[in-house]
């Protein structure tokens, strides 16, 4: 059994002023691996600029736009259609022994390996005072820790969209409680790192007909690795693992490493953003 995926993604930016000169990078590919395959896409703008397809650090699929004619306004549009393979996010064997399993994550070439995941970022630095808030219980496995630190962020934080910035601190993120699922993605992220559980962030689109909490644009949610299973997606803004709803499209440290949408622009004033995605699913028969 599979799910068939049609993804719509909207963007429109209105300046005050002509733009002389514009270079975009967009990160909204849906990426492509044994769970999920795209099978076509398209993507488009307003003022037909053409592009250029390249790969980042990660090896994630960008979109490139090099404008150099004159323009006070552009919309960009891009569709998606794949198939997602069915899974049940539980189906690995859990170590027996939480002891000797948290031995192996301190090994020095275990962290070596890891290291670009278990790195404090800017955006996934807790201060000491907020450092100890979740307590690892050392009875339990990684997994059933991982679950309970699940469960632990999306009890701390509100969603409630529109109250942070792409740049807002994890402190005050814990200090008033309220954020969006990148804020979900970051403090996650920055606690199992902290106890050397090596963990990434993740973007992507959720199809929301479940009722999930997300984002009207992209989504995000984590990676954990669990050593003998592998990176398992763990989606603390709704206390879910990630299955087949989650769409992946990049992963990276953090938001830095997988924002949608990155541009450099020649232009003077103000300038406005707008983005919107639609998710629509349904079952496939094998």
């Amino acid at each position: 059994m599979s799910l068939e995926y049609k993804i719509v993604y909207c963007a429109e930016n209105q300046y005050e002023f002509p733009v002389k000169e514009a270079r975009w990078q967009f990160l909204i590919c849906p990426h492509q691996d044994e769970y999920q395959e795209l099978h076509s896409f398209s993507f488009a703008n307003s003022m037909n600029f053409p592009y250029e397809i390249s790969t980042n650090a990660y090896g994630f699929k960008t979109l490139r736009i090099l404008a150099r004619t004159k323009f006070d306004s552009i919309e960009f549009k891009a569709h998606f259609t794949l198939n997602k393979k069915t899974l049940n996010p539980f189906n690995f064997e859990l170590a027996t022994d939480p002891f000797e399993e948290l031995n192996r994550y301190h090994d020095l070439y275990f962290r070596v390996d890891h290291e670009p995941f278990l790195r404090k970022t800017p955006l996934t630095t807790l201060l000491d005072q907020h450092s100890n808030f979740f307590e690892y219980n050392k009875k339990e496995n990684v997994f059933e820790n991982l679950q309970q630190l699940n469960r632990w962020v999306y009890e701390k934080i509100f969603y409630t969209p529109g109250v942070t910035q792409v740049n807002t601190t994890l402190d005050y993120i814990v200090e008033n409680r309220h954020g969006v699922c990148q804020d979900f993605a970051h403090l996650f992220s920055a606690i199992a790192r902290q106890y050397g559980i090596p963990c990434r962030y993740v973007s992507g689109y959720l199809h929301q007909g479940n009722g999930y909490f997300g984002d009207s644009q992209m989504h995000a949610w984590t990676e954990a690795y669990l050593i003998d299973v592998g990176w398992v997606g763990f989606d603390p803004t709704n206390n879910i693992l990630a299955s087949d709803n989650h769409i992946k499209v990049a992963h990276g440290k953090d938001y830095a490493d997988c924002a949608p949408i990155k541009g450099i622009i020649l232009s003077k004033g103000e300038n406005t953003t707008s983005h919107s995605v639609q998710v629509h699913g349904q079952q496939q028969q094998q």
